[in-house]
């Protein structure tokens, strides 16, 4: 699983679906859900769609973070 120290990726099935989650560490407590995506048949689906969203989503963050 793909993890860095601020953003994370949770995988929760309920019923017979996957969905995979970006978590976003706020405080030591707290975590937020930053981006979602439900109804994968299987766990290698939203395993393989978390990874690719989590580059982009980590690549995204550390431009707009260059530019302030």
């Amino acid at each position: 699983m793909a993890t860095s120290k601020k953003f994370d990726i949770r995988l929760i099935e309920e019923n017979a679906t996957w969905t995979a989650q970006i978590t976003r560490r706020v405080t030591a407590r707290k975590t937020i859900v930053s981006k979602a995506q439900d109804g994968f048949t299987s766990e290698a689906e939203a395993q393989a769609w978390a990874d690719e969203e989590f580059k982009t989503f980590v690549k995204v963050s550390q431009e707009r973070n260059k530019r302030r």
